[in-house]
């Protein structure tokens, strides 16, 4: 169809050339003949002929002068026109005694023939004829061409989409799931046999890739460390639940950029160094918390193929870290100390530099260095007992009413020097526990007391209960605590006041002494403080049926 419509086109553009050529010879003839006829009767009549003749509405004639000027223009007053002496048609009649022209317009899409004459006194009579171009008569021709060939497609399009689909329904009615050849035509049995075996084939592969997706799935969102699969333009192929909630993001759908996960420098840099081709590690913080992110590229046949992404929760570990580098100073700092003293004062005794009576005072300074480091690796070693569960567990009935009085009476003499008044008050409470952390937790509350207390002032220890709960709460008239400072006071070797602690002896290590010693017995203990009013702790421990 397509290559007899190209076939009718082409023969109608060659016919309608020809006939434009001929059309054309026929118009310039019949031109050339009227003007040199006009010419003739102009001649023997003067302009008295144009006035009177009624000329064809097809021709245009006009008189031009020697110089010429329009003298007479059957369409146009003679006035309004221009001169004509440089018209081609009009320069070769002047010198040849005839003269013709072809003037095309866009515009119109037609061509105005001209033919020329001139006569014995040397003025010029011109014929004028517009005719159709060549592309308008194509155009003309082309439209009831266009229309014969969209019905002839159209009913050939119909004819055809019914005699196709009569051939290819036996095809299409193949059941691809249970191929059968009964409706279809013999030749297709080999295809319908390969059809049959492939299905077999697919639908045991589907099955144990199913099995093996869903055996992936129940790992992977059971998996406590978070799992992304990223495509090298970090877009998420697949990710579990895990690192959705590590990543403080558990809205996030895969298809989505990783970068809606966590946008920070630090995991940028990271993943870009995985879409370099190196394995990457670093630490982020997301939702409150730290987690270190493992980023390890995925290549196959020398490119890579994506980026796989654990994420996990260090923040406890990264607490640990710091508290142990903490600590460690901490120790180290608190030893250095009575080290320094006791070296230097035993420098002095050894090259000679003290006197026999000064030799009991600094004798007396070492042992009191002395009695401070022992104080304070017994505090570590209770610290660390209390934090490996390898305190003793042995429990036995306490009556707390009992224990708090030997320990306020231990700290008589302490109390004494500073001109504390102390009081006990409550009832007898029995818990069965370890009688010695119980009483590591009183003598250090009450020890405080004392040390922050100010001269002639107050400790109150009351020991009461309530419904299964037996309560300790001891009150000061101290110094007290600053409120920014009441989260931190149970840290190890935290100090409030640095300057005024050191005046003061002690390792820093009591409170927290305190917190683990009330942890180990399932208890809790917290402090209401206000700077200059005195401080009141409270420790409340589960009694047992």
């Amino acid at each position: 169809m397509i290559i007899s419509g190209i076939s009718v086109i082409i023969a109608v553009l060659l016919v309608t050339a020809v006939l434009h050529d001929y059309s054309t010879d026929k118009l310039e003839a019949e031109i050339r003949t009227e003007a040199e006829i006009i010419a003739e009767a102009v001649e023997m009549n003067g302009g008295r002929f144009l006035d009177e003749a009624d000329f064809n509405d097809d021709i245009r004639v006009t008189w031009i002068s020697k110089s010429g000027k329009v003298i007479y223009d059957s369409e146009e007053d003679p006035a309004d026109l221009g001169n004509h002496s440089d018209r081609k048609e009009v320069s070769e009649a002047a010198e040849n005694g005839e003269g013709s022209s072809y003037r095309y317009s866009d515009t119109i899409m037609k061509t105005t023939l001209n033919h020329a004459v001139k006569l014995s006194d040397g003025t010029i009579i011109r014929v004028s004829s517009v005719h159709n171009s060549l592309i308008a008569q194509m155009m003309s021709a082309l439209r009831p061409l266009l229309l014969i060939l969209v019905i002839t497609a159209l009913i050939s399009a119909l004819y055809a989409m019914a005699v196709s689909r009569s051939i290819v329904k036996p095809v299409n009615d193949i059941d691809l799931d249970r191929p059968v050849i009964e409706k279809s035509y013999k030749e297709l049995s080999p295809l319908v046999d390969k059809l049959r075996t492939q299905n077999i084939k697919v639908a045991r592969q589907l099955e144990q890739l199913s099995q093996s997706r869903e055996q992936l799935s129940l790992i992977t969102e059971n998996m406590s460390e978070g799992l992304i699969i990223i495509d090298p333009k970090t877009n998420v192929l697949s990710s579990n639940y895990a690192a959705l909630e590590l990543l403080g993001n558990p809205s996030f759908t895969d298809g989505q950029s990783v970068y809606a996960l966590n946008n920070s420098d630090v995991f940028r840099r990271c993943l870009l160094n995985a879409l370099g081709g190196v394995r990457s590690e670093c630490i982020v913080k997301a939702d409150g918390g730290e987690r270190a992110v493992i980023a390890s590229p995925a290549s196959g046949t020398g490119m890579l193929c994506g980026i796989v992404v654990f994420v996990m929760d260090v923040t406890e570990k990264q607490q640990l870290e710091v508290m142990r580098r903490e600590f460690t100073s901490n120790v180290s700092h608190e030893l250095k100390t009575p080290l320094t003293t006791i070296y230097g004062i035993a420098d002095m005794l050894a090259e000679g530099m003290v006197e026999a009576d000064d030799v009991p005072r600094f004798g007396g300074d070492i042992r009191a260095e002395a009695e401070r480091m022992i104080t304070l690796i017994n505090d570590i070693i209770s610290l660390s007992k209390l934090d490996e569960d390898a305190a003793p567990h042995e429990t036995e009935d306490i009556d707390i009413y009992e224990l708090a009085e030997e320990i306020l009476g231990r700290l008589k003499v302490n109390a004494a020097q500073k001109d504390l008044s102390c009081s006990l008050s409550g009832e007898h409470v029995h818990i069965n526990g370890s009688r010695t952390i119980l009483g590591e937790v009183i003598y250090n509350l009450c020890d405080n007391a004392v040390k922050y207390n100010v001269d002639g002032g107050s400790l109150s220890v009351k020991v009461s209960h309530a419904p299964m709960t037996a309560r300790i709460t001891v009150s000061d008239t101290g110094i007290g605590i600053p409120q920014e400072h009441i989260s931190r006071i149970f840290e190890r070797f935290y100090r409030v006041d640095k300057s005024r602690s050191r005046r003061i002896k002690g390792t820093g290590l009591g409170l927290s002494i305190v917190k683990h010693g009330v942890m180990y017995h399932g208890g809790t203990v917290h402090a209401e403080s206000t700077a200059g009013s005195g401080t009141t702790f409270t420790v409340e421990l589960p009694i047992e049926k």
